[in-house]
């Protein structure tokens, strides 16, 4: 048996070793892929960002162009219609936008005697504080400054005429036209070509999303085509939404600002839905602009933190109620990844790569989603879960926080039975936990704390009542106390360690107190032992009679001597990665120690019960489980509830 174990381990370590050589390979190889791609970015920007701020707008106008196609229109006329609709808006906007600008500029100089006159009482209340710092810093800074020597004076012969040197003014009125102009002649030829990318990619998207697969490769259509409509929904989904939401909340900003009687609220109202799609600061500059006129326009300062908290209340709102509603689970980023998406897309391509960060984000985490070997991304931006409870659960306690993995288990009892947090929880951290010890993984402490813990969380659990019905509760003689009282009495016992086996009684062991109808055998490890506590505590939650042999009795002693009397079921539980061997070996003495009793074998994998009954060599037993629930199930349908046998 140890010779078996031996050289399963050998071919199990090999296999290991080969697929850690070829990942680190393909790691390597991803890493250089993702360097290049950046570089590309950063180097090809100017050609770049014009073309994604295209393929956005596609994405945000491709449901108007859908919907003009059925009407009967064109896919030319339908393209260019709604592209140019569009830009007549942005330039509308525009406009607007500078028509009011040009307004507040014009209103200015009338507030600059209220603005001189807050200058000077913002002087006059803190200036005698700042003027006596500054008097403190400077004495303290002279303490420590040595006095120049009398060689290091400069004399008076020495000295040197100052140079003088003529310069223009850099604020030249026609070389600032000219910075205008070329900023302006560059917003244009880029706005040009924002307009014309848009066109093309509106009437050509079935050419492209062809090419696209094609480029996937002829036997990949279905993950390619999958990917592209998965970044397709998200992102345009995600666009509508954000418009929505920030159509609104400049809707309301300049509603607010009205009232408060800052000048042009219309502007900041546009401002403050256009800031928006900036991530972190667009709320910030949207709601310093119209606080700083406030501060200008009105003599007292109440109205600044006015505006400010107009901004930040009608933001919370949308935040936690508005939000969620629309957007949804549409990004599919988490809240981590949206600002290191932020920082990262402004460092590659400036102030545009901020408002893009999102969307370019969001088609990122979709080519991890999809792409095995982009599936870091994914794993490192998305929101998703990326451990499964049982693995969170193991990495807790070998962690040896007791803490965190109790409540990774009431977490999963709240919404799930206790046989599903027994399957799906605590046998696939005892079966990881068994892997790691045959390979030499797990040091002795963790192990000793991992099963002395997971024993005595367990042995709580007996007393929980969630996801499943407790036992009824047991009748006592007078004198001795309620139920309440056997509870706190059953809390203590659990504190110094008593079995809970001891207190938990059903009604059905207290009247078979000489024999049980089940014998509940580990197959040989203290992983297979808790597994089988675990299916003790469930019969016994069913009123069935079941007794629990200790693993140290089981392969010491005779189950003839452990059993008072012949069980009418002998259940064998095992956890893997052995248990398949040791399930049998168990089978074969049980056969020969009781050759009438009914045998089951719980082997705890993931494996279809009927895959495992055509594995060979089989399990000589009458009946095969590869789950708690599953073994319940069988032994319930074979014993009633009083513990007598079937008819």
């Amino acid at each position: 048996m140890a010779l078996l174990q031996g050289v399963l381990c050998r071919r199990r370590f090999r296999k290991v070793a080969n697929g850690t050589r070829a990942t680190n390979e393909a790691g390597g190889t991803t890493l250089l892929t993702v360097l290049i791609a950046v570089a590309v970015l950063y180097f090809a920007r100017v050609v770049l960002i014009p073309l994604a701020l295209a393929v956005l707008l596609a994405f945000l106008l491709a449901p108007l162009v859908i919907g003009l196609r059925r009407l009967g229109l064109g896919r030319v006329i339908s393209s260019v219609s709604v592209v140019l609709l569009a830009f007549v808006l942005l330039a509308g906007l525009g406009l607007t936008m500078a028509s009011q600008l040009t307004d507040l500029a014009h209103k200015l100089p009338e507030y600059q005697q209220n603005i001189n006159r807050k200058v000077e009482s913002l002087r006059a209340s803190g200036g005698g504080l700042i003027n006596r710092v500054t008097r403190m810093v400077t004495s303290v800074t002279s303490e420590f400054t040595p006095a120049p020597s009398a060689s290091q004076r400069p004399q008076a012969a020495e000295e040197k005429p100052v140079p003088v040197e003529i310069r223009r003014n850099p604020f030249a009125p026609l070389e600032l036209i000219q910075k205008l102009l070329g900023s302006v002649l560059s917003i244009a030829v880029t706005a040009i070509i924002v307009i014309v990318f848009v066109i093309f990619i509106l009437i050509g998207q079935d050419d492209l999303r062809d090419r696209l697969i094609r480029l996937g490769g002829a036997r990949r259509v279905n993950m390619t085509t999958r990917m592209l409509d998965d970044a397709a929904h998200r992102v345009s989904r995600y666009l509508l939404a954000q418009l929505i939401v920030n159509l609104g909340y400049g809707t309301l900003t300049g509603i607010g600002v009205y009232f408060l009687g800052v000048p042009n609220p219309m502007l900041w109202g546009i401002l403050a839905a256009l800031l928006r799609y900036i991530p972190y600061l667009g709320i910030w500059i949207a709601a310093a602009m119209p606080a700083i006129v406030a501060f200008a326009v009105e003599p007292e300062w109440v109205k600044g933190p006015l505006v400010f908290a107009i901004y930040f209340g009608i933001d919370l709102i949308n935040y936690n109620f508005v939000e969620p509603l629309f957007y949804g689970t549409s990004t599919g980023l988490s809240a981590l990844a949206i600002l290191v998406a932020a920082v990262f897309w402004t460092w590659l391509w400036g102030p545009v790569g901020l408002l893009l960060a999102i969307p370019l984000t969001v088609c990122v985490v979709v080519l991890g989603r999809h792409v095995p070997r982009l599936e870091f991304l994914s794993v490192m931006l998305s929101d998703e879960p990326v451990l499964t409870a049982d693995t969170r659960f193991y990495q807790r306690m070998l962690a040896m926080d007791l803490e965190d993995a109790t409540e990774i288990a009431e977490e999963f009892l709240n919404e799930r039975s206790l046989e599903d947090l027994y399957d799906s929880v605590i046998v696939p951290a005892l079966s990881m936990a068994e892997e790691d010890r045959h390979r030499g993984k797990l040091d002795s402490t963790r192990q000793q704390f991992f099963f002395d813990k997971i024993r005595a969380l367990v042995e709580d659990l007996a007393e929980s009542t969630n996801g499943w019905p407790a036992p009824n509760p047991v009748e006592t003689p007078a004198g001795q106390g309620t139920e309440s009282s056997e509870s706190g009495r059953a809390s203590s016992a659990y504190r110094v360690g008593i079995p809970a086996l001891q207190r938990t009684e059903s009604p059905n062991q207290a009247s078979n107190a000489n024999g049980a109808a089940v014998l509940c055998v580990p197959a040989r490890d203290k992983a297979d032992e808790i597994a089988t506590l675990m299916l003790t505590q469930l019969l016994q939650r069913r009123h069935i009679a079941a007794k629990l042999v200790p693993v140290h009795d089981a392969e010491d002693d005779s189950l003839k001597e452990i059993a008072d009397t012949p069980p009418k079921i002998a259940c064998i539980c095992a956890v893997p990665p052995f248990g398949y061997t040791h399930a049998r070996h168990f089978c074969r003495r049980l056969q020969e120690e009781f050759s009438h009793v009914k045998r089951i074998a719980a082997v705890l994998t993931e494996a279809d019960s009927e895959d495992l009954k055509h594995r060979q060599p089989p399990i000589p037993a009458d009946d095969l489980a590869t789950s708690l629930k599953q073994a319940v199930a069988q032994m319930v349908a074979l014993l009633p509830p009083d513990g007598a046998p079937a008819r």
